[in-house]
């Protein structure tokens, strides 16, 4: 692992939660600091804080040269952390299922990720958000393991199953695809969805033990694709305090009038809404109703949305903070997220005109270098 760098950056824009401004930032041991040991002219760059991102599954790219041909998860983690840098992406939450889907997304590759994560020497901060498919029930025991046994502190509860579907005994769409992904015949898949499906409601009636036993460890619940008021209110009720991915703007109300977080896609910003017809996160960020948005499945999605955010009449420093600060708040994480004395010094260094990012600092290491600013840096 590179060594923590003190520098002080000189002649930038600097994004501190007040807004745009001038003057230097410095970093020593890690963390923001009054005054640094070499100074770097950054003139003609931007500082912003390194991007948190709370959900991204844009890693699966990484861990397969071919659909079944999985290997093993540490040889894709060095190609992954460079995507996530070359973004500005500084603590980033890597969102594996736990599913019945298989393949990259059962509960066999998810252990071995998890682990591969765990013994990686990482030069950003990588950890876990468990995706986990709530109708496996005989997996619960499994599930409790697995988060004790590597720390896990974030999960998510899903449920992908199309009811509506296997309710009326037809098949639901994508299935001959998703029983090649997991290895099984179409009639096998069939079969197994048709059980998980029957036994969903003996699941439900379980989660509230297995909720509480993660809320008693701090862990950090959330619902994803909350479609109603109702849904969320059960959910919330189990001690999921996040509602990842609201498909209504009236589930996004419920959820914020309770207090609790949402999170939003940034592709969705960045495509000007949903891919498959839900809610626009722009609506809902205009209302004041998203603490987060984050990469979902492509990583350069964040930086992207907050400058779009910002080219649409937004102040930077709020779009940005959605990316940033917002994040950090809803994990309850207080050392990072702003450009402030004593934080972490996980820092952008952005092209003020092109808005490329040629410098990432996590925890005052450089995780990316590239064009004039790499230059200034290596040769200062």
């Amino acid at each position: 692992m590179t060594r923590a760098l003190s520098l002080r950056l000189t002649g930038a824009q600097v994004l501190r939660p007040d807004g745009l401004g001038e003057g230097p930032v410095a970093i020593a041991d890690g963390v923001i600091v009054d005054a640094g040991s070499r100074e770097v002219d950054a003139s003609g760059y931007m500082i912003l804080p390194g991007i948190i991102d709370l959900h991204g599954d844009g890693f699966e790219h990484h861990m397969a040269p071919r659909r079944g041909a999985q290997t093993n998860p540490q040889l894709g983690l060095r190609a992954v952390e460079a995507e996530l840098a070359a973004n500005g992406i500084t603590t980033a939450v890597l969102a594996q299922f736990f599913s019945w889907e298989g393949g990259m997304r059962g509960p066999d590759f998810a252990e071995a990720l998890i682990a591969a994560v765990g013994a990686y020497s990482a030069a950003l901060d990588l950890r876990i958000q468990l995706r986990f498919e709530l109708s496996l029930l005989e997996e619960f025991d499994r599930v409790k393991a697995l988060i004790e046994r590597e720390k896990i502190g974030y999960v998510v509860l899903n449920d992908h199953l199309n009811h509506t579907a296997l309710a009326a005994g037809k098949r639901p769409p994508r299935l001959v695809g998703q029983a090649l992904k997991s290895g099984r015949s179409p009639e096998d898949h069939m079969a197994l969805l048709t059980r998980l499906h029957e036994q969903t409601p003996a699941a439900l009636q379980a989660l509230p033990d297995l909720t509480a036993w993660m809320a008693e460890r701090g862990i950090k619940i959330g619902s994803h694709d909350d479609a109603t008021p109702e849904g969320r209110a059960e959910f919330r009720a189990m001690g999921a305090t996040i509602a990842e991915f609201p498909e209504t703007r009236a589930a996004a109300v419920a959820a914020k009038a309770a207090g609790d977080a949402v999170i939003m896609g940034a592709p969705n910003v960045v495509r000007g809404g949903s891919h498959d017809g839900k809610i626009a996160a722009t609506e809902l960020i205009a209302d004041g109703l998203v603490d987060a948005l984050v990469s979902d499945y492509h990583y350069p999605a964040p930086h992207r949305a907050a400058l779009a955010l910002w080219g649409k009449g937004m102040a930077l420093h709020d779009a940005w903070a959605l990316i940033s600060g917002g994040p950090a708040q809803v994990m309850g994480w207080t050392d990072r997220g702003t450009i402030e004395a004593g934080k972490r010094a996980d820092l952008i260094v952005m092209e003020a005109k092109t808005h490329r990012i040629e410098g990432v600092f996590c925890a005052g290491r450089a995780a990316h270098l590239s064009g004039a600013f790499a230059a200034r840096l290596i040769g200062g």
